[in-house]
């Protein structure tokens, strides 16, 4: 005859609460052995408080397992079995914060289309290097990037971007024909060098302005990261084939002017980055789209204009990065417009002692557009370098307005750009 049950209804509803509880075997298997997988994994399973019976029969399975279960923050209790040996634990699930997450940082979300809160208007010092949307360890070191606030840097187009940027890369020895590149006359080849010279120096500082400020940049403004990153890379690309087609006919680099090294190193010289990509990326990038298109129809010879078509569209893609940043600094700090505007006229007044554009590229822009040395072809030629100018200025000024200025303040703007066109 069975013995009446005499233990407590409380006592009951525990034991046919905790014999429907899932149940993991450690058998032999050590938590020094991968055991705690097994909890971990089983576990995850079930909500916040949920509870899981563990057996096991290595050595001092039990003292892991209780050591483990402090570490990670879950309840642990344990039940006899009919020998110490087949005692049972019954483990609790702790919360997401539990044990050594507890006060961890969430960092966003990796998505930055996901809504509000994706990517944070302040990143933070500790959340250092994580991947945006990780959760972040209490006691991780800061990290000081100078360029931890959105409203400084972000734009909500680098990722499509960067996206374009990919998929646009080309490569100089597979997409280019070096052998399409007939000796031109002497004086002709001699304004390519001249004018292959200063393109080099200007994409010298189009590569070292954003280098610069990518090593100031939170990594939780990762799209934007990307974009300045591959950026550079177009830039060091440029160099690259200017440098070539420079060397092409056995020439060596021309020459380069002391009012020129002044223009551009006014741009490294900018520490704001909004300020340093409305100078460099929008100004100066937007008038190098103009001289890149100008060649790619007026050089002479069919290497010229492969390397500026395929450099043109590059750039085109960094102007685009400059102003759709600005675009969003302007719509959440309209005023901001005036600091914009004292950086152009500050630049103007600084590079005012300074000779502007090198001479010497202004003559090869019009040789390179006559194509010979006759009265007639240089009459063409400088009437085209002529329109020239005035389609690189009509680019700033359509980019003033487009970035919210009044006409005759954005016309005047436009007009005091530095003459060395970056």
């Amino acid at each position: 005859m069975a013995m009446p049950d005499s233990s407590s209804p409380a006592q009951q509803a525990a034991d046919m609460q905790a014999a429907d509880l899932p149940v993991i075997d450690l058998q032999g298997l050590g938590f020094d052995a991968g055991a705690h997988l097994l909890v971990k994994h089983a576990l995850a399973a079930l909500p916040v408080g949920g509870q899981l019976r563990v057996t096991g029969s290595a050595p001092a399975w039990q003292a892991q397992l209780s050591g483990w279960c402090s570490d990670q923050g879950h309840g642990l209790r344990w039940e006899d079995g009919v020998d110490a040996a087949q005692a049972m634990a019954i483990v609790a699930r702790g919360g997401a914060q539990a044990g050594r997450w507890r006060g961890a940082a969430q960092t966003g979300r990796s998505d930055a289309r996901s809504g509000d809160g994706a990517v944070a208007a302040q990143a933070q010092p500790f959340w250092g290097l994580a991947a945006r949307g990780a959760q972040v360890e209490a006691g991780a070191p800061a990290f000081h990037f100078r360029l931890s606030d959105k409203l400084q840097v972000w734009t909500d187009s680098a990722s499509d971007l960067y996206a374009q940027a990919v998929a646009a890369q080309w490569n100089a020895d597979t997409d280019i024909d070096w052998n399409d590149a007939p000796e031109l006359p002497a004086p002709v080849e001699d304004a390519i060098v001249q004018l292959m010279t200063y393109m080099v120096e200007n994409e010298n500082a189009a590569l070292l302005v954003p280098a610069r400020f990518l090593g100031q940049l939170h990594p939780h403004y990762r799209e934007l990261q990307a974009a300045l990153a591959i950026q550079v890379a177009d830039e060091a690309r440029h160099i690259d084939v200017f440098t070539r087609r420079i060397r092409r006919h056995g020439r060596e680099p021309a020459l380069s002017t002391a009012g020129g090294q002044a223009s551009l190193k006014s741009l490294l010289d900018e520490t704001d980055f909004s300020v340093a990509g409305f100078l460099l990326s929008v100004l100066g990038e937007g008038t190098f789209v103009h001289l890149l298109q100008f060649l790619q129809t007026e050089a002479p010879d069919p290497l010229t204009r492969q390397i500026c078509r395929l450099a043109a569209r590059d750039e085109a893609r960094h102007v685009a990065l400059g102003m759709s940043h600005l675009l969003y600094r302007l719509q959440h700090e309209p005023g901001f417009q005036h600091q914009l505007a004292q950086a152009v006229e500050q630049r103007f007044d600084n590079l005012a002692g300074t000779s502007g554009l090198n001479e010497e590229v202004f003559d090869a822009l019009i040789l390179i557009a006559a194509g010979t040395l006759t009265p007639e072809a240089l009459a063409r030629g400088a009437a085209r370098v002529q329109q020239l100018m005035r389609d690189m200025a009509d680019g700033r000024l359509s980019k003033l307005l487009r970035l919210g200025f009044e006409r005759g303040h954005a016309e005047r703007l436009a007009s005091l750009h530095t003459r060395n066109f970056m």
